[in-house]
């Protein structure tokens, strides 16, 4: 079964809704603006995107997991997307190597992920 548009942003929203109420100073405008790429260097913003990347399975412990990531980009992507993103999880693979914080780590992972992927999505 192919996962459209509809699906995969409902999963993000999921996503979203759990792990916002955690970094109250993450605003919704400041998840929005992570949402479009745009990652602001701040350490609750960092944390939240972290939040985010373990409940999609992209990062665990501060190790991105490049088996699960490839996983979820098969069953949650529409076709359209899944070229662009198995090329930048592979690129990027190792952008959070030996950053001991987690959050830090995460927002390493997305900065590769947004100068990489042509059509960048975050819940």
């Amino acid at each position: 079964m192919m996962a459209t548009e509809e699906q995969m942003w409902a999963a993000g929203k999921l996503m979203r809704d759990v792990c916002l109420p955690k970094f109250p100073k993450v605003s919704v405008a400041i998840a929005d603006d992570i949402h479009e790429g745009r990652l602001p260097n701040d350490k609750d913003a960092k944390c939240y995107m972290n939040c985010v990347m373990e409940m999609m399975q992209t990062i665990k412990k501060g190790k991105f997991q490049l088996e699960s990531s490839l996983k979820q980009v098969e069953l949650l992507m529409p076709d359209h997307y899944k070229a662009s993103y198995r090329r930048g999880l592979s690129e990027c693979k190792d952008a959070g190597a030996g950053i001991k914080n987690n959050c830090d780590a995460a927002h390493a992972l997305l900065t590769c992920f947004v100068g990489t992927i042509e059509i960048f999505i975050f819940p």
